[in-house]
């Protein structure tokens, strides 16, 4: 670590120092109950640090929670308990009312006496000083934060009316900042349903209603396009795919509005002559057929050819005299149409694929080209818009979380005290 250079009556100590460090006593699964006292892991102790409740899933019984507070005790008021594993480090106090057992080597179990103030280490833990620590101790070891480590663990200490008066501080500005944090969360969220409920409203008019726009025609996808078809994954699978060479589509390239080229697979040129009947065009739709992201749809750029697609991507051409490639795109990304695609009508279930025959059945209602071009332009206008407002306020938000970090930096080094 860094050596730190503290203030007057502070001192450099060991959590070892502060709190008996200790586990709790082994529960065997088979004594897991379905009711009861609540049983925590890891991952609830993280669910009660971010949002203070959890929804408990994991009891023992009365009886053994008695047995276990009279032999080895239980959690007590301002006692801190810390993950050991998984997300490593995050930590509860234990309030007043607070009624729990858990789970030995996931939790570790800081027991209060006096010699700390609970909720000032539990702002430590959230600190670069204490975060490094839990990082580099784990070294080769992946996943764990031990009894030893946590004992080994240095944090600076005030006197104790100063570590009381540095958590008012801490509590004020956070609550402030997490406030702001509401405030920007909630815009983005305005301006991404911003451009969404505007491209609900061009594509909102039902198809076989007759509350139909005037000079909008409805067709079936295979009228108006000139091919509908998927490919499929070379022999080998993953192993056969090369560093550079001819691009394979697959679903997770193909998002909303925008074709992403991370893990983006290669294949050469006698896997490419097997897949021929699937080549990819510039501004093809593409459109996810399978699996959890069944009904994505973007436009294919040509940065990227020559390409085929693999069996969970369909290449939708359409007829450059009919229909817009961007316009298709985002008529089949809109709610009304993109709910038609999902959801099985006479099941009213949702899909988890989409066939070719459905896909060419499809009917959408359109207006004339040039109509198409226009709505096009004004959705990019906006959407141009939505994104430059979505950028400043996830800049805001980075930028409120680095605040956060830094006020915790000057807390313990010290530079909020005035000891």
């Amino acid at each position: 670590m860094d050596k730190v250079c503290l203030p007057n009556k502070w001192k450099l100590l060991t959590l070892g120092d502060l709190f008996e460090i200790t586990s709790s006593k082994r529960v065997f699964k088979e004594d897991w109950k379905i009711e009861g006292v609540p049983f925590y892991r890891a991952r609830e102790i993280v669910k009660l640090s971010m949002n203070g409740y959890v929804n408990n899933e994991l009891f023992i019984s009365e009886e053994m929670f008695k047995e276990y507070s009279e032999k080895y005790g239980i959690p007590k008021p301002n006692d801190i308990m810390v993950t050991g594993v998984g997300t490593l480090g995050i930590c509860y106090v234990v309030k007043k009312g607070d009624r729990f057992y858990f789970k030995d080597g996931n939790i570790i179990w800081l027991k209060s006496n006096g010699r700390a103030y609970s909720q000032y280490v539990e702002y430590a833990f959230k600190s670069d000083y204490l975060r490094r620590q839990i990082d580099d101790s784990i070294g080769a070891t992946v996943g764990t934060f031990t009894i030893i480590k946590a004992k080994n663990t240095k944090i600076p200490i005030p006197p104790l009316s100063e570590q009381q008066r540095i958590v008012s501080i801490l509590d004020e500005c956070f609550a402030a900042i997490d406030k702001a944090k509401s405030n920007t969360v909630q815009n983005l969220k305005n301006a991404k349903e911003l451009f969404e409920s505007y491209l609900q409203g061009v594509f909102s008019v039902s198809i076989g209603s007759s509350n139909k726009r005037v000079g909008w025609e409805e067709k079936s996808l295979k009228e108006l396009t000139t091919k509908i078809g998927s490919g499929a994954t070379p022999r080998g699978g993953q192993e056969s795919y090369i560093t550079e060479g001819i691009s394979l589509v697959r679903s997770m390239n193909v998002h909303d509005w925008k074709f992403r080229d991370t893990n983006l697979a290669f294949i050469d040129e006698k896997q490419a002559k097997q897949l021929e009947g699937v080549t990819l065009q510039e501004n093809d739709v593409l459109l996810n057929i399978t699996g959890a992201s069944v009904a994505r749809c973007c436009v294919f750029p040509k940065d990227y050819l020559p390409a085929r697609v693999n069996q969970h991507v369909s290449i939708i051409r359409p007829k450059k005299d009919l229909l817009d490639s961007i316009f298709l795109n985002l008529l089949l990304t809109s709610k009304p149409y993109k709910n038609m695609l999902l959801f099985n009508g006479e099941q009213g279930a949702t899909r988890q694929a989409i066939t070719k025959a459905q896909i060419e059945s499809f009917r959408i209602s359109i207006p004339p080209l040039p109509e198409q071009q226009s709505i096009v332009r004004q959705l990019e206008t906006l959407r141009s818009v939505t994104q430059k407002l979505e950028a400043v306020y996830q800049q805001k938000s980075a930028d409120l979380d680095e605040l956060k970090k830094s006020i915790l930096q000057k807390a313990f080094a010290g530079e909020l005290s005035t000891s």
